[in-house]
């Protein structure tokens, strides 16, 4: 076992979830639920539109992800099965992506921001994905 201090720190940091519609996703999460839209923009290496969300009182972000048909992203939709991704930050991405290396879990997508930030995948036992983000 790696000494504390060589691990990198995780800190849970938002929800992504696949939706069918973004528009009505957008409304029913901002008019119903009262949340805020924080941003929205289009990933175009995903062929798909992302919508952060955030409640006005609270900390955690709820990421709505839609895909094009064909995109190797888009799933047919089942009812209940809408999870995109996990998120968690760190403070080291080298620190996080060396450790996961150390312990056999493969990095299955990266990806540099329009602004130079940066973040990667990882998939969990069972293949759902989790996204690491943070400084480099």
């Amino acid at each position: 076992m790696l000494a504390p201090t060589a691990m990198a720190s995780f800190t849970f940091y938002y929800t992504g979830i696949r939706v069918r519609d973004l528009d009505r996703s957008i409304r029913f999460y901002t008019e119903v639920l009262g949340m805020d839209l924080v941003f929205r923009m289009r990933i175009r290496k995903q062929h798909g539109e992302v919508a952060v969300l955030k409640s006005p009182r609270g900390t955690q972000k709820l990421e709505l992800n839609w895909y094009e048909p064909g995109s190797r992203y888009a799933t047919p939709f089942a009812r209940g099965e809408a999870l995109d991704h996990l998120a968690f930050r760190t403070g080291s991405l080298a620190r996080a992506k060396a450790e996961f290396r150390r312990k056999g879990v493969a990095i299955v997508d990266r990806y540099v921001g329009p602004k130079g930030g940066e973040w990667f995948y990882v998939a969990d036992p069972d293949g759902n994905w989790i996204e690491v983000n943070g400084p480099k």
